[in-house]
């Protein structure tokens, strides 16, 4: 890849997405450029990875081709300000900050600016996200996909309009804390069973990630995978039948819609 990449902010998100790209020599650390608030961040990278650790968020504006804005989304609008002007009018300003929309990123940067809003969620500190991506209209076919290939670095992604980002939230963004207070109640229960809080941990969350990789690589529906566990007059039937007393499908469901409407709440904001 012949593009500069930048990055300006590098706590945990940043620094995962740029971790994942320096790790598959898609680009080259002399073809990287950061700045945080926090220079031995930099520093650190620089001695492991010989990117280039610049002194202000206006300088990663000026070298880069693509620059990934990792900043928490109150602080944002300021650093889009102070970079605007050093903006190449090619340049690809990625957005990581969750509830600012693209039309106020462009009321910062401009509206011919080229834009991509990305949604990625925590499980990209093991290089396992799951990241929606939201051009906008400047940005061309061949560039969303250059940005799909640094983003794959850490996981997988997905190309959605922006309307729908909201609903990529729920399912997505903010799920990861639900499926890991799943995980704690199975612990808990098999922990009541007699099972090691060490022990339970692990056969719990393992089986979280090899019922997602057994749905992802084949296809099935959900449903149809679930009904390959429940034998008649088994165990596992008389766990469902539980769950569904006690309303768990209805419970996620409003959970996920709670994320959705408190999204669309700050975006409004």
């Amino acid at each position: 890849m012949e593009q500069r990449i930048g990055f300006i902010g590098l706590g945990n998100m940043g620094n995962a997405i740029l971790q994942g790209v320096l790790a598959s020599n898609i680009v080259p650390g002399t073809q990287i450029y950061v700045y945080d608030t926090h220079p031995e961040k930099g520093q650190a990278l620089n001695q492991s990875y010989s990117i280039n650790n610049l002194s202000s968020g206006r300088d990663v504006a000026r070298e880069s081709d693509i620059v990934f804005i990792a900043v928490k989304p109150n602080v944002i609008v300021d650093v889009l300000n102070d970079i605007q002007k050093e903006l190449k009018k090619n340049t690809i300003v990625v957005s990581i900050a969750a509830g600012v929309t693209i039309k106020t990123i462009a009321n910062s940067v401009g509206y011919e600016q080229k834009i991509v809003r990305v949604m990625p969620n925590t499980p990209a500190l093991v290089n396992a996200a799951m990241c929606s991506i939201t051009p906008n209209t400047e940005v061309t076919d061949e560039e969303i996909a250059v940005i799909q290939s640094l983003l794959n670095c850490i996981g997988a992604t997905e190309v959605v309009p922006e309307y729908l980002i909201d609903a990529v939230i729920g399912a997505s963004g903010s799920s990861p804390a639900f499926v890991f207070m799943f995980i704690e109640a199975l612990a808990d229960g098999a922990v009541k069973g007699g099972l090691s809080r060490k022990q339970a941990y692990r056969f719990a969350a393992q089986a979280v990630m090899g019922s997602a990789k057994l749905l992802l690589e084949t296809g099935k529906h959900p449903g149809e995978l679930k009904d390959m566990v429940c034998s008649p007059a088994g165990t596992t039937i008389e766990g469902v039948q539980t769950l569904e007393e006690r309303g768990f499908r209805a419970a996620v469901m409003d959970a996920v819609a709670a994320t959705i409407k408190k999204s669309q709440v700050l975006a409004e904001k």
